[in-house]
This record gives C-alpha cells, sequence and structure tokens, in this order.
C-alpha cells in the first residue's frame, strides 16, 4: 500500500478533512452525544464535550502517522463544522484491507451523505493508497448502515452470528466488501 495519511477530499456536497482540536463543540452537539446516533457503535455517547475534546486530541496526535485514515464530514454550505466522521477503523497490510466505519449526525441521516463521504474514501483508498478490498460491518438491526454499503457498491458477503459487540451488547455482524478489482467506473 501507499500510505500517505489522511488527505483532504472533496465531493458535490462535502469536504472531507483532517479534525482540528477546535471541533470538539460540533462533534459533542453534532453526533458524539446523541445515544440515537452511538445506539450501534463500539463507543458510548460522551456524556460532556470534554471527552470529544479527549478524543479528538487522540485523532489530531495520530495525524503523524502516515497510515492513520480519519476524517471529519463537512458540509460545504455550512462552512466548517462537522456533522460526522469516517475513518479507517482497522488495516491488514498483509492482504491490501482496510475495514472502514462512520457515523454522521441524527439531522443528516436519510440525505445520502454518508454514502457521499464513503465513496470518496473508497475512491481515495483505491486510487491512492492502492487497498485491494474494503470491508464494512453492520448490526443486522441498523439496516440503514447496510443500504449505505450498497448503495456504493459493496456486496454482502454473509452474516457472522454472535460475532462482534456494540452498545447494545453481543450481536451479529453483516459483512461487505468490494474488491478492486470490482469497481464500477
Amino acid at each position: 500500500m501507499n500510505h500517505c495519511g489522511t488527505q483532504r477530499l472533496e465531493t458535490d456536497r462535502l469536504i472531507l478533512r483532517r479534525f482540528e482540536r477546535e471541533d470538539a463543540e460540533a462533534m459533542y452537539k453534532n453526533w458524539a452525544s446523541d445515544e440515537a446516533v452511538t445506539k450501534y457503535l463500539t463507543w458510548p455517547a460522551h456524556p460532556s464535550q470534554e471527552i470529544s475534546q479527549m478524543v479528538i486530541e487522540d485523532w489530531v496526535n495520530e495525524y503523524s502517522n502516515q497510515n492513520y485514515y480519519h476524517w471529519a464530514i463537512v458540509l460545504k454550505d455550512n462552512g466548517t463544522e462537522p456533522i460526522g466522521d469516517i475513518a479507517v477503523v482497522n488495516m491488514k497490510e498483509d492482504i491490501s484491507m482496510a475495514n472502514i466505519g462512520y457515523c454522521i449526525g441524527r439531522a443528516w441521516w436519510n440525505k445520502g451523505i454518508t454514502s457521499e463521504a464513503l465513496k470518496a474514501v473508497m475512491d481515495f483508498l483505491f486510487d491512492v493508497v492502492d487497498v485491494n478490498r474494503i470491508e464494512l460491518r453492520h448490526d443486522p438491526r441498523n439496516p440503514n448502515s447496510g443500504k449505505v454499503m450498497k448503495k456504493c457498491g459493496l456486496k454482502y458477503e454473509g452474516t457472522l452470528r454472535c460475532s462482534d459487540y456494540n452498545n447494545q451488547g453481543i450481536c451479529d455482524a453483516c459483512y461487505y466488501a468490494l474488491l478492486k478489482s470490482e469497481r464500477q467506473s
């Protein structure tokens, strides 16, 4: 893989950029404090903005690593305020695979924003980083996440029973993936 770190990406409606320390208030307000947003995630809703600040500090410090990929999702028409995040949450160098995770504030659900962000990140990982396989997973009780994956061309590979853990406890995990050779232009 050709690691180059988190680069700024743009789509028609979005800017995907590195997080900045000043983003903690927006993160807390827009998604991290909302239990509906974190319901199927592996981290709990933040009880205070200070927790969001500590998390962002860790993320900002990780940007010095060339194999760290984590973006703030920002709408072009609202300036600089993040409304969610998308990141490579696991990478397997030996098979050139990246696993992506995302979340977005409830006010922006069902508007195609997460799909637009995921498509941009996938294109970047395939074209620039030279990843061969991109995979994602979701709790089957969160079918909208699976809809995002399908919309971006990922193929359903199966459900692993009681193979994951999130804020609902032990759960099944529906896996989706796309190989570089399967991409549609």
